[in-house]
C-alpha cells in the first residue's frame, strides 16, 4: 500500500495543499500509534531487564525487583557478565550486527544516510541483547535500546506504508522520542533530545508527531508505572554567590572527564576490533573484566540508579566516590568497546553523580558554610558530564530537572553544563554519539542544518588505488584512449615508472591530441599543467568546491605528506549519489 494509494487524488488532480494536510493527518496518527507501542516496550523492557536480573544473580525466575549489591554469588560473580557477553555477542552476531554497541549512532547514520530505513529485525534483537547485558552486570544503560528500539518501530511503521524519506525520518524521530520518555518519565527531554541529537531540524512537520507520540508513550508509562521522578533528592538550594565559582570548577572538570570517557570508551572498542578472536566472543572478555571490577565493588554492576540515588543524598564517603569514578569509567568502556549492548545515558550520569559528589565533599569540607551538601554537586555534575560527553546542552538541562523535580539549583545546572559542553567542544571534535560515525567517515556535528555533503569524507566514498586503472606516463595518446574506449572510463591518473602521480588525463584532452594527428605523443606530455587534488579526510563539500571552481570532473586522492602518493580517485558523479 503506497501513500498516494492511501491519499487517492480526486479525478487526477494533484492537489498539493490537500496533499500536505492529508499527509499530516497520517503521520500524526502514525505517531499516536508509535508512542503507544514505544510506551509498551519501555515497559516491556524494564521488566526483562530484572527477569534477567533475577536470573543471573539469584537464580530464581521472578519479576519482582532485586539488587545485585545483595548478591551471595561470592567470587563466582566474576562470570556472570561474562555469561551474560556470551549470549550478546551471539544474538548480535548471528541476529543483528546493528544491535552492538549503545545504538544511537546507528539511529543517526539511518536518519542522515538511509533515508530512515532501520531493519525491523534490529529492534527485536536489541531488546533482547541490552536485557541481557544490563542484568547480566554489563554497565550500560536502557535509554540507547529503547531509542534504538523506538526508532525501529517507526521505521517499520513508515517503511509498510512506503512513505518518503523525510516523512519516514519523522517517524523514527517519533519512535526515539517515545522511548526515552517512556523509559525515564521526560517528555519535554525526549522531545528536545530527538531535535538536538536525532532528527538535525526544527519544523512544524517533525515537532507536531514528534510531541504527539512522546504525550502517549509517556502516558503510558505513568499509567503503568507511577508518575514519579526518576530520583528522589533533598530541596538543594543556591547557598552562596561564591558558589558560582565552585560550580565553574565543577563543569571545567565535568568537561575534562567528559572527554576521558569519549577516549576511553572508543580506546577499548579500537583494541578489542583488533584481537584476533570470534567477535561473538569479545563481550564475553569483556564481561570478564566487569566482573574482576564488580567482585570488589558490586556498586558498578547494570544501570546502578541505587548508587547515583546515593551521591544526589549525600550518603557515599569520598573515598568510594573517588573509586567509583574509575571503575565505572572502565566499566562503561570494557562492557560497550568489547561489543556489549546497551546505553550510555545512565552510565554517564552514573560518572557525573559520583564524579560530582566527591567534588561536592571536597567543597563542604572545606566551605561548610558557603556550599550546600555534596549531593546538590552531584546533581549538577550529572547533567554536566551529559553535556560535555553529548554536547545535547539543552537535553542535560532540561532532563536533569524531569529526574529529580528540582528547580532550585537551576541555575548552577545550567552554568555547569555550559562550561562543560564548551570545554569539550574545545578539546574534542566528535561526541560519544558521533565519534562511532567519524570512524566511519562521517563528519558529523550536532548542528540543526546539516549538510550531506560535509558530513562525508573523501576515502568514504572514493575508488581506493587498488581498484583503480591507472596510466604509465611512458604510454602514448593512442593506446591511452584505446584502454579508455575498452574499459568505459572517462579519465585515468598518470603516474611515472616510480608509482608517482604527475597528473590526471580524461577523454577530452585524448581526443583533441588525437584530431591534432598526435596519437604518437606521451601522455606525460599531453597531461595538464596544473594538477588539482583532494585529500582523504577532507569533506566531500570542499572536493565539489574545487572541481566547480576548476572545472574538472575527477580529482587525484593523494596523502598529506606527500602529493604525488595516490591513494585514489574520485569523481563528481561519485559525490553526487550521495545526495540521491
Amino acid at each position: 500500500m503506497s501513500l498516494k494509494q492511501l491519499l487517492k487524488p480526486h479525478k487526477g488532480l494533484y492537489h498539493i495543499e490537500a496533499l500536505k494536510k492529508r499527509e499530516f493527518i497520517i503521520v500524526n496518527s502514525l505517531a499516536i500509534l508509535i508512542g503507544i507501542l514505544g510506551g509498551y516496550v519501555a515497559i516491556v523492557l524494564r521488566f526483562m531487564i530484572i527477569f534477567f536480573q533475577n536470573i543471573f544473580f539469584y537464580g530464581t525466575f521472578s519479576f519482582g525487583e532485586t539488587t545485585v549489591l545483595k548478591h551471595s554469588l561470592g567470587s563466582a560473580v566474576i562470570f556472570i557478565p561474562a555469561i551474560g557477553g556470551i549470549f550478546v555477542g551471539l544474538l548480535v552476531y548471528y541476529g543483528a550486527s546493528e544491535a552492538k554497541g549503545h545504538g544511537l549512532p546507528e539511529v543517526m547514520e539511518a536518519i542522515l544516510f538511509k533515508a530512515g530505513k532501520i531493519r525491523p529485525i534490529v529492534g527485536i534483537v536489541k531488546a533482547v541483547a541490552s536485557a541481557i547485558c544490563i542484568a547480566s552486570g554489563g554497565s550500560t544503560g536502557r535509554e540507547g535500546p529503547i531509542i534504538q528500539i523506538g526508532s525501529s518501530i517507526g521505521s517499520t511503521l513508515g517503511q509498510y506504508f512506503k512513505f518518503r524519506p523525510n516523512l519516514l525520518k519523522v517517524l523514527v524521530g517519533c519512535g526515539a522520542a517515545a522511548g526515552l520518555a517512556a523509559t525515564f518519565n521526560t517528555p519535554i527531554a525526549g522531545v528536545i533530545f530527538t531535535f538536538e541529537v536525532v532528527l538535525f531540524e526544527f519544523k512544524t512537520r517533525s515537532f507536531i508527531p514528534v510531541v504527539v507520540s512522546t504525550v502517549f508513550a509517556t502516558f503510558i508509562s505513568r499509567y503503568y508505572l507511577g508518575n514519579f521522578p526518576a530520583f528522589r533528592v533533598p530541596e538543594y538550594k543556591f547557598v552562596h554567590p561564591v558558589e558560582f565559582g565552585f560550580y565553574l570548577l565543577l563543569g571545567l572538570i565535568a568537561g575534562l572527564l567528559s572527554v576521558f570517557v569519549i577516549k576511553s570508551l572508543y580506546g577499548v572498542e579500537d583494541v578489542f576490533d583488533k584481537f584476533k578472536m570470534p567477535e561473538f566472543l569479545k563481550p564475553a572478555l569483556g564481561g570478564l573484566v566487569v566482573g574482576l571490577m564488580g567482585l570488589f565493588h558490586p556498586e558498578i554492576f547494570g544501570i546502578g540508579y541505587e548508587t547515583v540515588e546515593k551521591a544526589l543524598n549525600s550518603s557515599l564517603p569520598l573515598q568510594l566516590l573517588l573509586i567509583l569514578i574509575v571503575l565505572k569509567v572502565m566499566a562503561l568502556s570494557f562492557t560497550i568497546g568489547s561489543g556489549g549492548s546497551g546505553g550510555i545515558f545512565a552510565p554517564t550520569l552514573y560518572i557525573g553523580a559520583v564524579m560530582g559528589g566527591a567534588f561536592g565533599e571536597i567543597m563542604h569540607h572545606f566551605f561548610p558554610h558557603i556550599t550546600a551538601n555534596s549531593g546538590a554537586y552531584a546533581l549538577v555534575g550529572m547533567a554536566a558530564l551529559f553535556a560535555g560527553v553529548s554536547r545535547a546542552t539543552l537535553t542535560a538541562i532540561i532532563i536533569l530537572f524531569e529526574m529529580t523535580l528540582n528547580y532550585k539549583i537551576i541555575l548552577p545546572l545550567m552554568f555547569a553544563c555550559v562550561v562543560a559542553d564548551g570545554v569539550s567542544w574545545l578539546l574534542t571534535d566528535a561526541t560519544i554519539y558521533t565519534m562511532k560515525l567519524k570512524k566511519r567517515g562521517f563528519l558529523l556535528q550536532l548542528d540543526m542544518e546539516v549538510d550531506p555533503l560535509e558530513l562525508r569524507r573523501v576515502e568514504s566514498v572514493m575508488i581506493g588505488k587498488n581498484d583503480l586503472l591507472t596510466i604509465l606516463s611512458t604510454q602514448s595518446v593512442k593506446e591511452t584512449f584505446e584502454k579508455m574506449v575498452d574499459t568505459k572510463h572517462h579519465g585515468f591518473p598518470v603516474l611515472n615508472r616510480k608509482g608517482f602521480l604527475i597528473g590526471i588525463i580524461t577523454e577530452d584532452e585524448l581526443l583533441r591530441y588525437i584530431k591534432e594527428n598526435k596519437g604518437n605523443l606521451e601522455v606525460k606530455d599531453a597531461i595538464p599543467a596544473k594538477l588539482i587534488v583532494t585529500y582523504p579526510d577532507e569533506n566531500l563539500h570542499r572536493a565539489l568546491q574545487k572541481m566547480v571552481l576548476h572545472h574538472v570532473d575527477y580529482l587525484p586522492v593523494v596523502s598529506r605528506k606527500n602529493a604525488r602518493e595516490l591513494l585514489g580517485i574520485i569523481s563528481r558523479s561519485d559525490i553526487l549519489k550521495v545526495l540521491k
